[in-house]
This record gives structure tokens, C-alpha cells and sequence, in this order.
């Protein structure tokens, strides 16, 4: 069944909750396999997510909202879960998921949660156009003004490291970019999970010795395992 209500009690505390929703609108990422969790059964959707959002306790008035995918593919009922947890247990700041092509529709969430400072994290992966969209199959570029419309609209993004083909100066840029940018990044260790991107293992050696200072910076979520937010379905 897996688990999918957790509490973070160390850096940046909160609950929070991995929801069912509609398959995700793009659903072609090579390294993505959490899709196989969303579902097309809008009533089973939102059975499950209304049983996880029950565990909600708002002690730390801070709820992020994962979904294998966006919060646009959550279901209305669901949303309106959310809402009425939200303004029930007093929580001032929620962390939502988007996917780029959402990124003009931002402030449609913003205003159904009106009064609710709204933290959206982007999953970017990396700041190489060419191994982003032909190793990890993600089809979007970047650029300066890009990025600057990015920097303004989210608060984090995800990067994911220690891959086949990255090399050591590609992650070094893409955390340097992140920490311009971002007001905070995610680094995902890539754990091997049956689909065509493959860990590593050399990198991962090099990358903990360099890096894992970064446990101590705000700045930074190192995830040395995807299941280190201790939400998961298996």
C-alpha cells in the first residue's frame, strides 16, 4: 500500500501527503516512474485522498502536496479537501507540484487558496537543455529570460543527479544555477527504478563526499533516497 501521509521534522518542517490524481498531462518523462499511481477513476481519487488528508494535524501550519504529477491534475473534490483541511487547521503555507506547461496558470491555484502563501516546486531536473530533453525526455529549453520568469513564479525546483551520462561539471553547474535562481532546490539522488535512465554508482560516491555538506543548508533538500520523505507507494 505504501505511505503517503508523513511529518518532516527536521529542516523546513510540515506535513505532507502524497495524493492520487489524473494521469499526469505530459506523462513522458524517461526517468519517471510515479506515474503508475495515477489513476482515471475520479471517485477512487478522491476516496483516497480524502482518507490521507484526514491525517492532517496542522501543528506546523505548513502542508505540502505531492501527486506524481501537477496540481492541476488533482481532481475538484480533492481541491476542495484541501481547502477546507487548510482554513480547519490553520495552515498559513502549502507546497504544491507543476509541471513547466502549467507555468502561466500559477495564479489560478494562488487564488482558489486565496490568503495562503503557495509554494509551488517544478521538477527542472537539470539546467542542460540537451540532456534534459534527450536523456531525460523533459521537451523544454531554458534561457536568461526563462529563468527569470521561473525565479519569480516558484519557489524550488527539483534537480536529479548521479545519472548514466551527467558528468561531475554538469552537476557542479546545475546546483551553482539552482542556488542563483531558486530560494531553495530539491537534489534527488537517482535511485534505479525499472525504467531506461540508470544510476551512477561512481557519481553518487564522488557527489556524497562533495556534497553532503548541503544537509546543513536551508537552501537545499538532498534526498539521498526517494523514499527519504518518507511518503512512497509501492
Amino acid at each position: 500500500m505504501g505511505i503517503r501521509y508523513n511529518k518532516i521534522n527536521d529542516k523546513h518542517q510540515r506535513e505532507i501527503v502524497l495524493l492520487k490524481s489524473f494521469p499526469c498531462k505530459y506523462g513522458k518523462c524517461s526517468f519517471c516512474n510515479y506515474i503508475e499511481d495515477n489513476s482515471t477513476d475520479e471517485n477512487l481519487i478522491n476516496k483516497t485522498n480524502k482518507k490521507v488528508l484526514e491525517n492532517i494535524t496542522g501543528e506546523y501550519g505548513v502542508l505540502e502536496v505531492i501527486n506524481s504529477g501537477s496540481v492541476f491534475e488533482l481532481p475538484d473534490d480533492t481541491l476542495k479537501e484541501i481547502k477546507r483541511v487548510v482554513k480547519e487547521k490553520n495552515i498559513h503555507t502549502l507546497y504544491f507540484e507543476i509541471y513547466y506547461g502549467y507555468i502561466n496558470l500559477l495564479s489560478k491555484i494562488r487564488e482558489y487558496f486565496s490568503g495562503i502563501e503557495i509554494r509551488f516546486r517544478m521538477g527542472l531536473e537539470t539546467f542542460d537543455d540537451n540532456f534534459r530533453k534527450n536523456i531525460y525526455n523533459k521537451n523544454f529549453s531554458l534561457n536568461e529570460e526563462i529563468l527569470k520568469k521561473l525565479s519569480t513564479e516558484l519557489y524550488s525546483v527539483c534537480l536529479l543527479v548521479c545519472t548514466k551520462g551527467q558528468t561531475k561539471e554538469m552537476i557542479d553547474n546545475d546546483i551553482e544555477l539552482g542556488l542563483k535562481y531558486f530560494k531553495n532546490i530539491t537534489i534527488n539522488i537517482f535511485i534505479d527504478n525499472g525504467t531506461v535512465v540508470k544510476r551512477d554508482d561512481e557519481l553518487v560516491k564522488w557527489f556524497v563526499k562533495k556534497y553532503s555538506y548541503l544537509t546543513d543548508d536551508d537552501r537545499v533538500e538532498l534526498l539521498i533516497d526517494n523514499k527519504d520523505l518518507g511518503v512512497f507507494e509501492q
